[in-house]
Parts: C-alpha cells; sequence; structure tokens
C-alpha cells in the first residue's frame, strides 16, 4: 500500500491485517470466502460489484427484510468486513476508477475465467507495471491452461469431477455432494493462505506476485488418505456411509432416540469402549482394528443392543467419562442453541443498515492479545461508493452512476 493510501487505511486496531487493502472482484463463494477471511483479520476489503451486484445477493429464497430492501440470506453468510463499490467496468471512466483502487491496493482477489483480466487490460504485466507490490489471487474452477482450464467451475461440478462425490453418501448409494460449497470453500481456503503466505514473502523483497489455486486442486489437496488409498495401493475409495473406511468401530450409531457420532481410533481406546456396549475386547472377532474394519456390519449389529437402549445423551455422557470420544448428530438450529458455539463466541451480531441487529456465522479464529475481531456488517450495493472514490488518488469523489441509493 502506498504511503498516502496507508494513512488513509483503517486502524490496524481491528486485527492482524489493519494494514492491509484488498480489491476484491470476485463473486458468488470461493473468492468472497477467501477474502471475508481477510476481512475478518481486519483487512480493508474493497467488494467491487458490477450494477447488477455479486450474483449472490439473488440467490434465494430465503430473503430476510422489509420488502423493498430484502437481502439474500447466502450473500450475508460471506461478505461481513468489505466495503462495496459498484463499477461498471465496460465504461473506461470506471475501469480507470478501478485502476486508482489497484494502484493503492495490497491485494486483488479475481475469480474470473482464464483471460478476463487480460481483455480488461489488466494483466500481469499491467498489474506489475500499475503496483510492483501487488499481490494477486486468481481462483479458478479447473486451474490455469491444460485441457480443461477453460471450464467454468461451479461447486458441484467440481465436487463430482474432484472425485469427493464419489466416496460421499450411504454405503452402495450414489454418489451424493456435501452439504455446503465445499469446493468453493476451500479454493477461498487456501487462496487466503498463498495471500499470507506471499504477503509475508513481500516484506523480504518488495514485490508482489500472482497466486493460483482452483476448485479442482482445493478438491485434489483435500483427499489426504483417500488419495494415497489409490495413488500407492490401487485401492479405489467408495461411499462410505457414515462409517471410517479404516477405523471402526468410528462412526454415527444409532440411540434411543437419536445417533452419535463414535470415535474409537486406537487400541486403547478400544479396551475401553468395548464393555461399555457388553463386548470383550480380546474377543477373537474385533480384537483388532484390522479385523474390527473387515467385520463392520458384525460388530455395528453387536453393539446395537446396548446403544439402542439408552438416549444419546446418556451415552455421549458415559462415553465421555471413560475418554471415549463421541458426540450427537445435530441439527443446524442445535448447533445455534449450544452452549459451547456461545461460549466460543461463533455467532456474529452486527448491526445492519436495513435489517438492524442480526446474527451471522462468525470466524473459527481467535486471537490471543485481542481476542474476536468485531465484525462489520454485509455491505448494501455500492453502500460505500462515494466513501471510496474519496481516497483514490487525486480525491474522486464522484459515486458511479450504478450505485444504490443510499
Amino acid at each position: 500500500m502506498t504511503e498516502d493510501a496507508a494513512g488513509k487505511a483503517r486502524s490496524n486496531s481491528r486485527g492482524p491485517l489493519g494494514d492491509i487493502r484488498v480489491v476484491d472482484l470476485s463473486r458468488a463463494m470461493a473468492g468472497p470466502y477467501a477474502t471475508m477471511m481477510l476481512g475478518d483479520a481486519g483487512a480493508d476489503v474493497i467488494k467491487v460489484e458490477r450494477p447488477e451486484g455479486d450474483d449472490t445477493r439473488s440467490w434465494g429464497p430465503p430473503f430476510v427484510g422489509p420488502e423493498e430492501r430484502q437481502q439474500s440470506a447466502y450473500f450475508l453468510s460471506v461478505n461481513r468486513n468489505k466495503r462495496s463499490i459498484v463499477l461498471d467496468l465496460k465504461a473506461s471512466e470506471h475501469l480507470e476508477q478501478l485502476r486508482g483502487l489497484l494502484s493503492t491496493a495490497d491485494v486483488v482477489v479475481q475469480n474470473f475465467r482464464p483471460g478476463v483480466m487480460e481483455r480488461l487490460g489488466l494483466g500481469d504485466d499491467v498489474l506489475r507495471a500499475l503496483n510492483p507490490g501487488l499481490v494477486a489471487l486468481s481462483i479458478t474452477g479447473f486451474g490455469e491452461g491444460g485441457p480443461h482450464g477453460h471450464r467454468p467451475g461451479f461447486d458441484q461440478i467440481v465436487q463430482g469431477e474432484g472425485g469427493l462425490m464419489s466416496i460421499t453418501g450411504p454405503v452402495g448409494g450414489p454418489p451424493t455432494k456435501v452439504g455446503v460449497p465445499i469446493a468453493d470453500i476451500l479454493a477461498g481456503m487456501f487462496g487466503a493462505f498463498g495471500v499470507l503466505a506471499s504477503l509475508h514473502e513481500r516484506g523480504r523483497t518488495g514485490k508482489g506476485q500472482w497466486v493460483h489455486t482452483s476448485l479442482l486442486g482445493g478438491m485434489i489437496a483435500v483427499h489426504t488418505f483417500q488419495g494415497t488409498r489409490w495413488l500407492l495401493a490401487g485401492d479405489e475409495p467408495t461411499t462410505g456411509g457414515n462409517s471410517h473406511p479404516l477405523i471402526a468401530p468410528y462412526g454415527a450409531f444409532d440411540c434411543a432416540d437419536g445417533a452419535i457420532n463414535i470415535a474409537v481410533g486406537s487400541e486403547g481406546l478400544w479396551r475401553r469402549f468395548a464393555p461399555l456396549v457388553g463386548l470383550d475386547p480380546d474377543d477373537t472377532r474385533f480384537s483388532t482394528n484390522r479385523d474390527r474394519v473387515e467385520r463392520l456390519g458384525e460388530l455395528t449389529e453387536a453393539m446395537a443392543p446396548a446403544l439402542t437402549a439408552e438416549t444419546a445423551d446418556t451415552w455421549v455422557a458415559r462415553l465421555d467419562e471413560q475418554g471415549v470420544p463421541a458426540g450427537r448428530v445435530r441439527t443446524i438450529g442445535e448447533v445455534y442453541e449450544s452452549p459451547q458455539v456461545a461460549h466460543l463466541g461463533l455467532i456474529d451480531q452486527v448491526n445492519h443498515p436495513d435489517l438492524g441487529e442480526i446474527d451471522l456465522p462468525g470466524s473459527a479464529i481467535v486471537y490471543g492479545d485481542r481476542g474476536r475481531v468485531e465484525s462489520a456488517p454485509p455491505p448494501r450495493l455500492g453502500e460505500h461508493n462515494e466513501e471510496i472514490l474519496a481516497e483514490l488518488p487525486g480525491g474522486r469523489s464522484e459515486p458511479a452512476s450504478a450505485a444504490e441509493p443510499g
């Protein structure tokens, strides 16, 4: 960030990235998730939106708020701690304003299809000349170049193409997507990590760089042992339901009034767990983890009478007392009513200009010397046009014509 822009940046008391400015050209989920993480750490995130706004402003229902100012719950979930400016990048005046923003920025994030930045006149060479210290994050569906680099990469498309759906779902059942856009979210998280690593390197070299990640890359990166099962052993993973493919008993089990997850991840845990469900830990059918994995159906049937005789809460308490990891399978509503979630401050309360005080899922990170960074509400479309444009070199303060009236 230039010295002038640094002087105008938001106070770094907001968080460890309080002296960092991010220009966010992304939309939907992957890029906005990355920039929300940076904003949660205190960065000044300027969300550049088209006149019609981020795609997700229209995704719903549900929508919340007064009829004339309804907001998409989806958009609200991933856009806290940002300021919004509307720029029509087909207009030369607005494109020049974007160049001004980029000249003051530390980071730019975009998830355009390959080639769009070049067509806007903002390719790598141009950005380096404009701002040599700029870290530029590009998130694509299938990566840069190659036979599939040109393809658009929506989350569920890449969950399928990246193999995740093939290992998710009931045993023998159809491939199933994860219940959140996990390919998008992971690409955003890896992208944010790459940005932070590049900012650290810039502290030594003074130079920015491009950071590339993709939804497909995120899928491969989180295959972990499922990937090595195939790469090293030629063992093709398949849908495994709610049981771990390599550890037993490790999965979801029915109780009298609901399900609990139990994780018997070592032989020591097995010896503590087995007597609780009426089994001899030295029973030759189940005495080793390999035996238990190979006879999982028989093991589950042997455990069932004890587990189904008591409630889920009774079993969680009993297992906790013996040091055996266990937990209820909760609904989303039950999670947000959890006293542990409240204790950890995982629900952000923010005051939205149209909606009043609202609750949002919060950041998972706490900073020891400052606690949680206080969150700002997701912005209205074009809410900060005048404010942001006044910060440009030369102080151009005229609002973009498509800004939402305030």
